[in-house]
């Protein structure tokens, strides 16, 4: 059976398809030297993805309007938040360093790939993060081009903008304070917690939401549910994807196993392990973190810290406790019953997801 957010996905899939031909034909006087740099484009957007903010945004606009209401504005600024999320994460993995995505090599992975194969001059691995940061840009202006295209009423255009500047700016304070920690080095729960606001409940839940219901002239008290909902339910979605980072089955998630472990990410998981471990509990951790030879023995050695400490059980119970609050929020009147009973199936689909 197909749900109105089934249907508006295959809509962003068709929208997104289009314009990126259309992207191909305006460089092709570029030559095909660009072939490469819009193939890596389409794999980044078109190729996997849950599609999550153009769900989200669509979900905060109908909690205001209704199903037979036109959504075409909506729909085309729903689509750009994959090319504003594909260039996100294009840089997050050159930051990162990670050499896969999705199951797949990572972008700079890919272009350092295409450096060796054709035998040119110079270290691969530099132009392969120098193409994926241009990658990245283009993706980034092409974000903006789309959203600047997409139909919104007159009187909502101006708010809907605003809420799309927004996204933008705070995902990349979201990301400079991830890396700001993990140089820091410090496990402080207060900065994991602040990183997340930013870098995920903002920009992947209640941003998007916001949208939505900006695109359809909502009221305050619609904008006050999707908050209470947003930062809750983001909070979950960002644990959960901690936890998936430690102990995730990689042939599920598209990442090798304990991958996050060897990124030496400091999430709330870490933060909390560190706090309760005892002194060789601790240095393990200190030693391991960030450690990109890791094997797969040490990597479990980790995980087995992580259950130990208490870390593990901490974050299912906020992950539990965040889910029941964001539930709550939809009870309020002020949104429409449609939009309710798909938010209440999302949050449960993302605190629980496997991926």
């Amino acid at each position: 059976m197909t749900t109105p957010g089934d249907a508006v996905i295959a809509r962003v899939d068709a929208e997104l398809a289009e314009f990126l031909d259309g992207r191909a034909r305006a460089l092709a006087s570029a030559g095909d030297d660009l072939t490469p740099v819009l193939a890596a484009a389409r794999r980044s957007v078109l190729d996997g993805g849950k599609r999550l903010r153009p769900t989200f945004a669509y979900w905060g606009w109908r909690a205001a309007r209704q199903a037979d209401e036109d959504d075409r504005g909506l729909v085309t600024a729903a689509a750009s938040l994959e090319l504003l999320h594909s260039c996100a994460l294009v840089h997050d993995d050159v930051m990162d360093a990670s050499a896969t995505r999705r199951g797949r090599p990572s972008a700079h992975a890919t272009f350092a790939d295409l450096h060796r194969g054709q035998g040119w001059s110079g270290d691969p691995d530099v132009f392969g993060t120098a193409a994926a940061i241009v990658l990245g840009d283009l993706l980034l202006s092409w974000a903006d081009a789309m959203f600047a295209r997409a139909p919104i009423a007159p009187q909502a255009r101006s708010r809907t903008r605003d809420v799309y500047d927004e996204m933008r700016q705070l995902v990349m304070a979201g990301q400079y304070l991830d890396v700001l920690v993990q140089a820091r080095g410090d496990f402080s729960v207060t900065e994991a917690l602040r990183v997340i606001e930013f870098k995920t409940s903002k920009y992947t839940v209640e941003g998007p939401l916001h949208l939505g219901a900006a695109a359809a002239g909502a009221g305050e008290d619609v904008f006050f549910v999707l908050t209470e909902y947003g930062l809750s339910l983001g909070e979950a979605f960002q644990l959960r994807d901690d936890i998936l980072g430690v102990f995730g089955d990689p042939s599920v998630t598209g990442k090798p196993a304990g991958d996050d472990l060897r990124e030496g990410k400091h999430t709330l998981l870490t933060a909390l392990a560190m706090q309760a471990a005892d002194p060789v509990q601790s240095a393990a951790l200190r030693t391991g973190l960030g450690n990109r030879h890791l094997l797969d023995a040490d990597v479990e050695a980790l995980r087995d810290v992580i259950v130990r400490t208490g870390a593990l059980e901490q974050v299912e119970q906020r992950i539990a406790d965040r889910t029941v609050r964001a539930r709550r929020a939809l009870e309020s009147p002020a949104i429409t019953d449609d939009a309710r009973a798909a938010l209440d199936a999302l949050a449960g689909a993302a605190a629980n997801r496997r991926a």
